[in-house]
């Protein structure tokens, strides 16, 4: 008797045991937004959530890495990445936050977010920028120099890397490459077959450079709304289009739009061509890795062609906010900046006089407070349709 009184009781201190181990991150755990662990000190665990392509998961490997043994927090916070693999899942993350907070969910481990532009704006449109942390300055001092502003979510989100569609041309066959979208029409006009952009569906690349091409005659709102109305303001864009087909890359005899970023790229650094839209990253990637020709730059042109900044969010229903803006400052130190850069080409955000920029000195000349972020929602898919009904059909 005494015997099974024994394992009962010491059943029952193992199951509480168990279930005290197990407690999820729901609404009744005893956390809280604020990051306090419940014992007075700093929780440590921070959750960055992140999606993208591979290239992008191997650098925040490498970043969450530095911020963990080298950074200033390194033993105060540890963070965890969980990245989702852009296009392997039916729902994205950008969907899995939306869902935790219409489910009135509290105390997550969406402590800290990476998200795109157009991810941004989705998200705002579907559960709004009240469901993220309104940032305090003073709690991201190395954001102090930071002049690039989201046009979405401003105060909710902090910009840290930039990205954008540039001119990449051939300096050894154009010296002086063009500062103007008028610019650029002359020089097609006076170099015929030596200019290409990729097919929009395709690739960013060429989508920006026909999509601005066409919104360079519509109102600034248009670029980041999915009205239907501007469909039909399309018109004066698309014959701009039509107007320059003729000057476009010829193979055969026939005028060849290329499939994807690359294809265009390739084509500049087989000397096909000597110039084409591509993002800044993508050609100094390639160029500081021996891929394409030293002699290939980049340029920005007025009106700019599209461009991204990349920003963190702390969304109100994490579980450490102070660690979270741990991270987020990191992310704008001389350190993290510079990581970027090597790793992946990324526009620094930041005074980059301190940072090694050896290899990639074009970014500098970049102004990432003149891009233009592109949001048309499922407008995309109608411009992309009309672009291959009007302009790839033509003879």
């Amino acid at each position: 008797m005494k015997r099974r009184l024994f394992a009962m009781l010491l059943s029952a201190v193992m199951l509480t045991a168990l279930l005290t181990g197990c407690g999820g991150k729901d609404s009744g755990s005893g956390g809280s937004s604020s990051g306090d662990s419940g014992s007075g000190e700093p929780k440590k665990a921070v959750s960055l959530w992140a999606t993208g392509s591979d290239n992008v998961r191997e650098i925040f490997e490498a970043l969450v890495s530095d911020f963990n043994t080298n950074s200033e927090y390194a033993g105060q916070y540890e963070v965890t990445l969980q990245f989702m693999l852009s296009g392997t899942g039916a729902q994205t993350l950008a969907d899995m936050l939306s869902a935790a907070s219409k489910a009135g969910q509290t105390n997550t481990d969406y402590d800290i977010v990476d998200l795109s532009g157009d991810d941004l704006s989705k998200l705002v449109s579907l559960i709004g920028q009240e469901q993220f942390v309104k940032l305090d300055s003073a709690k991201i001092p190395n954001a102090a120099s930071v002049e690039a502003k989201s046009s979405i979510a401003d105060g909710y989100c902090q910009p840290y890397r930039g990205t954008t569609v540039i001119l990449a041309y051939d300096s050894a066959k154009v010296p002086t490459p063009p500062a103007t979208m008028d610019e650029l029409v002359e020089w097609m006009k006076n170099n015929p077959g030596r200019f290409a952009y990729n097919t929009p569906g395709t690739g960013g690349a060429g989508d920006s450079f026909a999509r601005s091409s066409v919104y360079n005659f519509l109102p600034e709102e248009a670029f980041t709304s999915d009205d239907e109305k501007w469909t039909g303001e399309w018109d004066e864009g698309f014959n701009f289009l039509k107007e320059i087909h003729p000057y476009m890359y010829a193979s055969g005899g026939s005028i060849v739009y290329p499939n994807k970023n690359q294809g265009t790229l390739d084509l500049l650094n087989q000397g096909e061509i000597d110039m084409c839209p591509n993002w800044a990253d993508m050609v100094l990637s390639q160029r500081a890795s021996g891929e394409i020709k030293d002699s290939i730059k980049i340029t920005q042109i007025e009106p700019a062609l599209t461009g991204s900044l990349q920003s963190l969010v702390i969304p109100t229903f994490g579980s450490n906010t102070e660690g979270a803006y741990a991270f987020m400052n990191y992310m704008l130190s001389p350190a993290a900046q510079e990581l970027m850069v090597k790793q992946m080409a990324a526009i620094p955000l930041i005074d980059a006089s301190t940072m090694d920029m050896t290899g990639y000195e074009d970014l500098q000349g970049l102004d990432v407070s003149n891009f233009r972020l592109q949001s048309i929602g499922g407008l995309s898919t109608s411009f992309n349709e009309r672009w291959d009904n009007e302009i790839a059909t033509i003879g």
